[in-house]
């Protein structure tokens, strides 16, 4: 048979290396299918089969295993290539890449780095950039966003609350209430093509408006459970009071921790009113451009995600029926979402981020 060939002969201890290096995390995709290749072949497989079970060509499995039989497991590795070596300035192009805060040059009339117009600005391969800014931990495509709070009362109010994540009051009920706005009905102006096999889910890009709800919600972080939940067509002080009505109805008897963000609505006369009625009812406000210490907010995220992302609303009371089933079926299976970050972490790294951004 043309392919048959002999089973390739393994030196002294290199089975053990070359299955190490098959499955090592630490060794490239193409040194790893090299090594199964030449542990193919000394398992007696035909070239034939071998191509079949590496994607190699007839041609490099046969050159795979003639370089290790003459020069071992050394062999695998690329052979050096001809002509002068590029040479790499690392620490230059990691300079020119993070210079002017990572913005590149006026005149390029870009925005951002990509990795392949940094290699044409160095005249490098684009996987030697790619490679570099992996090892350096450096992702010119990510951004994030941030807000240094100015509340004079900063410090006070987020150990407040961290305090009563991490630590909360015995016989005492902590529950973080906030509003999910502008939740819009939409509906596509053609129907959703489904998804198939090697076809995902299509809709039209363009989308009918049918009305706005808002969202109140109140998490119990014991629980991780919505003890409470209702929709306004507004989010004024009128809707905050009747929600926290019920609220308190929902957690009868007991001291009541309420969490909410520094919102006007949240610290107006008649909430203020209410609460010198019900003294049982704390309120704690975290500190401003601090909502994401609000931890009713993760929850927010999550029915983004699963509920509304993809879904069609003829009418707003279709949209809210549905946000009430799946804030049902969430209350069956809810785990309360776990703090771990203390105060003196946060405002560490609250603190760095500030005197970066003076220096800069």
């Amino acid at each position: 048979m043309a392919n048959y060939v002999k089973p390739l002969q393994l030196r002294d201890g290199d089975r053990q290396r070359l299955e190490a290096m098959v499955r090592g995390k630490d060794t490239s995709a193409s040194m790893g299918l090299r090594a199964r290749a030449v542990l193919l072949a000394a398992d007696g497989e035909l070239n034939i089969r071998i191509v079949e079970l590496t994607g190699y060509s007839e041609p490099t499995v046969r050159r795979w295993r003639n370089r290790y039989a003459e020069l071992g497991i050394e062999g695998l590795a690329d052979a050096p290539r001809p002509g002068k070596p590029v040479v790499i300035d690392e620490l230059a192009l990691i300079a020119d890449t993070l210079a002017n805060d990572g913005v590149p040059p006026v005149e390029l009339g870009i925005s951002q780095w990509s990795a392949r117009i940094m290699a044409e600005r160095h005249g490098i391969s684009f996987a030697s950039v790619a490679r570099i800014w992996r090892r350096w931990k450096i992702q010119p495509h990510r951004i994030q966003t941030f807000k240094f709070s100015t509340d004079p009362e900063l410090e006070t109010k987020l150990r407040d609350v961290v305090g009563l994540y991490l630590s909360p009051p015995e016989n005492a009920v902590v529950v973080s209430i906030d509003e999910k706005t502008q939740i819009q009905a939409l509906s596509r102006t053609q129907p959703v093509q489904p998804m198939a096999p090697g076809q995902p889910l299509e809709h039209t890009h363009d989308y009918k408006r049918n009305g706005t709800t808002t969202l109140f919600a109140a998490l119990d972080v014991l629980t991780g459970k919505l003890c409470a939940s209702d929709f306004y067509p507004k989010h004024t002080n009128i809707e905050f009071v009747d929600f926290l009505d019920q609220v308190a109805e929902a957690n009868p008897g007991v001291e009541l921790h309420v969490i909410a963000d520094n919102y006007a609505t949240h610290k107006h006369q008649n909430v203020r009113d209410w609460l010198a009625a019900n003294p049982r009812v704390t309120m704690h406000f975290t500190p401003t451009s601090c909502s994401w210490l609000n931890m009713v907010e993760i929850f927010f995220g999550i029915i983004t995600r699963q509920c509304l992302k993809r879904s069609n609303f003829s009418s707003i009371p279709e949209l809210e029926a549905s946000l009430r089933r799946y804030i049902a079926n969430y209350n069956k299976n809810a785990k309360p979402f776990i703090w771990t970050k203390g105060a003196d972490y946060l405002l560490g790294k609250m603190k760095r981020k500030e005197t970066i951004n003076t220096e800069h």
